[in-house]
């Protein structure tokens, strides 16, 4: 009998545990975009792309993408205007297929926050 209220106890908290990680990862990208920026990183300007130690991990996506993505040669000056250089870069990023921070798509134009 104590077995019986042991194991559903604790099936009953792993439950909840994996119910609050999944919810967690699920929503982890959405909320983390505000003002078109990633922890105080703003989601324009001159980007380096890295293999390891980035700023943000960015995941590509063709749809319910957290970012709209135009790559432009100059004046990477508004929400999603991306400059992809090899030195002096505004922020980092590492392209990922699992777990990234944000979602992206590459656009011709529009860019910005969705």
């Amino acid at each position: 009998m104590m077995f019986k209220k042991s194991f559903s106890l604790v099936s009953l908290v792993s439950l909840a545990l994996t119910l609050t990680l999944t919810l967690t990862v699920n929503t982890a990208s959405a909320s983390n975009i505000s003002s078109c920026s990633y922890n105080g990183i703003p989601l324009y300007g001159k980007v380096k792309v890295v293999n390891s130690f980035p700023d943000i991990k960015v995941k590509v996506v063709s749809s319910f993408e957290d970012l709209d993505v135009q790559t432009v040669n100059a004046f990477a000056d508004k929400c999603g205007k991306w400059q992809f250089v090899d030195s002096f870069p505004d922020f980092k990023i590492q392209f990922v297929d699992t777990f990234p921070d944000i979602t992206i798509k590459f656009v011709q134009s529009f860019p910005g926050q969705r």
